[in-house]
């Protein structure tokens, strides 16, 4: 590998072959180590492409918290929208995955494109030594296929692509307190479509695109029992309505345990309206249930992007406050 001063970039190695592991039913979710000082962390770029610039702020916040950050070899590689091919993303996340050095991998931003390699992916050595994969947006492909496949908790939260300072805010603490391992609670007023009450379950989701793409593949995640986090971005209200059509009507959303909405964000109408906001279409597809639902809550594709530890238990309750307590 190379040292450009405090910065490592991966040296490219040849691409392993194709692997899958077959569908598990997991009663314990594992919990990657946490992160200590000195670690080292990749930074890699598995959908849109992305330049120096725009990562060298989140270089900075990671070195000052006392981590080694490591580059992928095709993290600042563009071919179209993407970085670099799918070979090259793949083998980027590849080495990632294999390097027992390396405690954490964060993806550089979003998009599009995890999901036209995440099958070619060896995840024999990530079950060996389980990492912290960290993300949102096109990284729910991850985050579901993970939880599905292998059982180990990964974390939504925020990505370089959108970190301007090396200075923490609200967003970047609760990354690094995830990360770290200290207690994450969050809370924040409730709405008129909310649905009060309270429960306990894994949290899973993400972006509900990317969740609707992932639906009848090996990388569903199971419903049942969980409760449910959905954002999404820059969609047409329609859209929206179809996606939340297709989780009831597969018989998705009766199984939860709870409903997250977090950001639906630059929503998206026709010359005709369709008549609903975002959240108004998808309280209207949960209200037969008796779960409890809350709408605005800070994460996703928003200034505030608070993190979330997906595949960990959390106690939910919706009042005048909303509250997500992971344990």
């Amino acid at each position: 590998m190379k040292n450009a001063g405090s910065i490592i970039i991966q040296q490219d190695k040849p691409e392993k072959p194709v692997w899958y592991l077959p569908f598990f039913y997991f009663w314990r979710m594992i919990t990657p180590p946490y992160l200590k000082k000195n670690d080292k962390i990749g930074i890699v770029s598995p959908a849109r492409s992305i330049t120096f610039e725009e990562v060298h702020p989140a270089i900075r916040f990671f070195q000052r918290n006392n981590l080694e950050v490591i580059l992928g070899s095709y993290i600042f590689s563009r071919q179209h929208q993407f970085a670099g091919s799918d070979e090259q993303r793949c083998r980027d996340f590849q080495q990632m995955l294999d390097d027992e050095k390396i405690r954490a991998i964060v993806c550089s931003r979003g998009g599009y494109g995890t999901v036209r390699f995440i099958d070619r992916l060896d995840f024999t050595k990530f079950l060996q030594h389980p990492k912290w994969i960290v993300g949102y947006s096109d990284v729910t492909a991850l985050h579901a296929h993970i939880h599905r496949q292998f059982g180990i908790e990964t974390l939504h939260a925020t990505m370089p692509v959108n970190i301007k300072s090396e200075y923490p805010d609200e967003t970047l603490q609760t990354m690094a307190d995830a990360l770290f391992g200290r207690q994450i609670t969050h809370s924040c007023p409730g709405s008129a479509l909310s649905r009060n009450g309270k429960s306990e379950g894994l949290l899973i989701g993400g972006n509900l695109s990317i969740l609707y793409s992932l639906m009848g593949s090996v990388s569903e995640p199971d419903f049942a029992g969980k409760i449910l986090f959905l954002e999404d971005v820059d969609e047409y209200l329609y859209h929206i309505d179809r996606m939340m059509m297709n989780l009831k009507r597969a018989g998705k959303l009766g199984k939860l345990k709870g409903l997250i909405v977090g950001g639906m964000t630059k929503m998206n109408d026709n010359a005709i309206p369709f008549g609903k906001t975002a959240n108004e279409i998808i309280a209207d597809a949960v209200k037969e249930y008796k779960f409890p639902v809350c709408f605005d809550f800070p994460a996703g594709h928003l200034d505030t992007n608070l993190a979330l530890i997906m595949g960990r238990k959390a106690r939910f309750s919706v009042d005048d406050v909303v509250e997500l307590a992971f344990y």
